[in-house]
């Protein structure tokens, strides 16, 4: 059985250290030849401007009180992107937890948003939560990948489908494993600004259990915060899909995303939308 995940600050630092080659950030290549890829903690404690030994209680969680300026320092000196900046500030302080943290969200969606999401009737449209919950979607959200209305509440849930319904969501996705790196990045960002919510901890327990991709993904240590992109669908009826996807958090609801996808106009996606729309297409239904 697997234990529910906490945020470890220890492995995040260090899998960013491994990341990064001394020789381009100018480092000697040293005497004694490199045990382990990446920087050793001297050097990013040298690029941080700091002692060894304070670096090394901030990579072990021994410094319950981190200034901003040693934070905004370690950061630079790890080449942290915006994403894994905030990430590591969730980590090192609670009161210092980047926007959007709470406790467990509402699973009530607003009429206001379900009418705007079936006003946008040719925009696949649906909300979930900092779990990846699907809380509501429109007609064209339930039907661009997986049925949500034919399916159990728990299982209604995008990690849940992507993770452990390989035959499903492998067929639906063709860029798979780079969809779950992705994904468990994604969920990396959730964990930090959402520590203490029981269903993202219990969803990551399982996904660690059930699904050797997702502890390949978590291993890596990558965060990345849910924004846009392109999507490649490939869709049982009407074949291939290149939407474009916005996640819109929204601010009246914490802990809830609305998110979207567009086709460029004209294109074969567009078409493709167009004739899903019209019809009630049956969308395949993960096996127990």
């Amino acid at each position: 059985m697997v234990t529910r995940p906490e945020p470890d600050i220890s492995g995040f630092l260090k899998a960013r250290r491994a990341a990064l080659d001394p020789a381009e950030l100018g480092l000697p290549a040293g005497i004694n030849r490199r045990r382990v890829p990446g920087l050793r903690r001297e050097e990013a404690a040298q690029l941080a401007g700091i002692s060894v030994d304070y670096y090394t209680r901030i990579e072990q969680g021994r410094t319950p009180n981190i200034s901003d300026s040693v934070l905004d320092a370690v950061a630079r000196a790890l080449r942290l992107t915006d994403s894994e900046y905030a990430y590591l500030r969730d980590l090192t302080l609670p009161g210092r937890r980047t926007p959007s943290t709470g406790t467990t969200a509402s699973q009530q969606v607003r009429q206001g948003i379900r009418l705007l999401m079936d006003a946008m009737g040719d925009v696949p449209a649906y909300v979930c939560s900092a779990a990846m919950d699907v809380l509501a979607w429109n007609t064209l959200g339930g039907r661009i990948s997986y049925d949500f209305a034919a399916l159990e509440p728990r299982e209604r849930n995008l990690a849940r489908l992507y993770f452990l319904h390989e035959e499903q969501s492998r067929s639906l996705y063709p860029e798979w494993e780079a969809g779950g790196e992705y994904m468990a990045a994604t969920l990396r960002a959730d964990v930090g600004r959402h520590p203490g919510d029981p269903a993202l901890g219990a969803l990551i327990a399982d996904l660690l259990e059930h699904s050797a991709l997702f502890r390949r993904c978590w291993d890596q240590q990558h965060v990345r915060g849910l924004c846009y992109g392109v999507k490649h669908i490939t869709h049982p009826v009407v074949g291939e899909l290149w939407l474009h996807y916005e996640s819109l958090p929204l601010p009246s609801d914490p802990g809830q995303t609305l998110v979207t996808y567009t086709a460029e106009p004209g294109s074969a996606t567009d078409r493709a939308l167009r004739l899903l729309a019209t019809r009630a297409t049956p969308q395949p239904v993960p096996s127990p």
